[in-house]
């Protein structure tokens, strides 16, 4: 294991965090700022509760969540497409590193933005409603499978990405809109039934209330089947990249 490339690549990707601290972390702690605002004194007032959570409580799970999928997948998908922009990919892939050293260096990074980002929020969130973790190691688990799994899926995003409008197209198009239908600022419980069919659909469903299990043990879904839906997940996006750096897709032509 090459732990000298590893740590170059981690430590470079981390530091153009610190370079770029108003659009990588204060920017999404103020956004999220904003929904708390908004959305506790516009729904709030009209809906107290959740299953018996309040409802600015309730949507923090969320609203976490939001953040943490839609930065892991920017911050991993822009990691890897600039050095494809900028041509010094090839050096990356000519030096004596392999595939899992060169994935585990920028997912990790991204993976470690997004986990910041998330306590970060976390953190701000008890400033407007008062929070309760019932399961701290399962909140934080839940936290890391979701980050690097969604990192993981930023890195394929990049890789495929041929233009700066095709890296913002998935994350845009997909990736948010699911989010907010996701179950994010309310429970799928409470849709008529034909829509919650529906909604079991979404994958990110899953993930939003194994989260938010761990915080208040409510769920629309088991635990457990939450867990293994994002293992799933990981190890689908673990395959995909596998195939990309054994085909050389997008990377060596």
């Amino acid at each position: 294991m090459n732990y000298r490339a590893i740590r170059a690549i981690y430590l470079f990707e981390m530091a153009r965090t610190w370079r770029t601290l108003l659009q990588s972390i204060v920017s999404p702690v103020v956004s999220t700022s904003l929904y708390f605002v908004v959305f506790g004194a516009a729904i709030g007032s009209r809906i107290s509760e959740v299953e018996g959570v309040s409802y600015g409580t309730f949507i923090v799970p969320g609203l976490i969540m939001l953040s943490v999928l839609t930065q892991s997948i920017a911050n991993a998908s822009f990691g890897i497409y600039f050095p494809k922009f900028a041509g010094t990919i090839y050096e990356i892939l000519s030096a004596p590193i392999s595939y899992f050293e060169i994935v585990l260096g920028y997912v990790g990074a991204a993976a470690t933005k997004s986990i910041i980002l998330g306590l970060i929020i976390l953190a701000t969130a008890g400033l407007f409603v008062p929070l309760h973790i019932l399961h701290p190691v399962w909140m934080l688990t839940f936290l890391v499978l979701t980050a690097v799994t969604f990192s993981l899926f930023g890195f394929i995003i990049g890789i495929w990405a041929d233009g700066f409008e095709k890296l913002q197209m998935i994350p845009m198009l997909v990736v948010t809109p699911l989010t907010f239908l996701g179950g994010s600022f309310y429970s799928i419980n409470m849709l008529p039934p034909a829509w919650h069919t529906v909604a079991l659909l979404n994958p990110v469903v899953y993930l939003i209330s194994g989260f938010r299990w761990s915080f208040y043990e409510i769920a629309d879904v088991s635990p457990s089947i939450s867990i293994g839906m994002t293992l799933a997940f990981l190890v689908i996006c673990l395959a995909i990249i596998w195939w990309i750096f054994r085909t050389g897709y997008r990377l060596k032509n």
